[in-house]
């Protein structure tokens, strides 16, 4: 008898990218490639088209490859985040593996608002996040994370999480923030995470951005959470942790409501 090969597990890969210029007063869609798993659709408001990113395979986990990306032509004003939270679930093998890069052209706004990322028990998952600015163009990056979900009394306590975000000018450094979460850092009690399951990152960069900084703490009071802010040189920058997800959630909509001075993405609306 011939042995029957092992079988490989699927994976799910995906790429979006989307390009816009600037017509007149209005910034409109030049190009939309999608392929595999990740979708991408939008529509016009007041303040610029607002792009949805989306992952049709529900989810990812080890070997899972996802890909997004935007490019703003100068002047364009654009706003983007995710369908629904990201799930990372549990790695049998490998580690799924995301790529984001946007690149803003002079003049022009990003706001990049993903929904949160949730990770599941023994995930593993490594992110990297690049917002390549040129010139005077200016951002708003998001990044938010939830560890299991407390309503179905999921606990995590094993994980390979790696995410790295930075923010370039014309090609230099300008804000880095890298993360690497493991197992024997869910377990260093207060040194690392003061217990909290959930927690965030949320900076402004661009011209004049530390102007914000008293009506971002004057808002920082949602009870739950814990959270400061700090103002410098162009960028402002907030963190914040909290025991669950939803006072999470609740706080960042208020201080989305502040930075942008309009409404929060639709789908991210309550």
């Amino acid at each position: 008898m011939t042995a029957c090969p092992a079988l490989r597990p699927e994976r799910s890969h995906g790429a979006a990218r989307l390009s816009f210029r600037r017509t007149g007063a209005w910034t409109k869609l030049a190009v939309l490639h999608q392929s595999g798993s990740a979708k991408a659709f939008m529509h016009p408001t007041g303040r610029g088209p607002e792009v949805v990113f989306l992952n049709t395979s529900g989810g990812m986990t080890g070997g899972d490859r996802l890909a997004f990306g935007l490019t703003l032509d100068a002047g364009c004003r654009v706003t983007a985040t995710t369908q629904t939270a990201e799930r990372a679930y549990r790695s049998a093998d490998g580690v799924a593996e995301v790529e984001i890069r946007h690149e803003v052209g002079p003049g022009a706004h990003l706001d990049w608002l993903p929904q949160e990322t949730i990770l599941f028990d023994r995930s593993a998952l490594q992110r990297r996040t690049t917002v390549a600015l040129v010139a005077d163009a200016s951002c708003l990056v998001l990044e938010a994370v939830v560890l299991g979900r407390a309503a179905m009394g999921e606990v995590v306590r094993d994980l390979n999480f790696f995410d790295r975000r930075e923010v370039l000018r014309d090609g230099k450094p300008v804000l880095v923030e890298p993360l690497r979460l493991g197992s024997a850092a869910l377990g260093a009690g207060v040194g690392v995470l003061q217990g909290a399951r959930a927690f965030a990152s949320l900076a402004l960069v661009g011209q004049g951005a530390e102007a914000a900084l008293g009506p971002v703490r004057a808002v920082l009071d949602e009870p739950g959470v814990n959270a400061g802010a700090s103002g410098f040189d162009g960028k402002l920058t907030v963190r914040l942790m909290a025991a669950d997800g939803w006072p999470l959630r609740r706080q960042l909509l208020r201080l989305l409501a502040v930075l942008r001075e309009g409404p929060v993405p639709r789908v991210w609306q309550m």
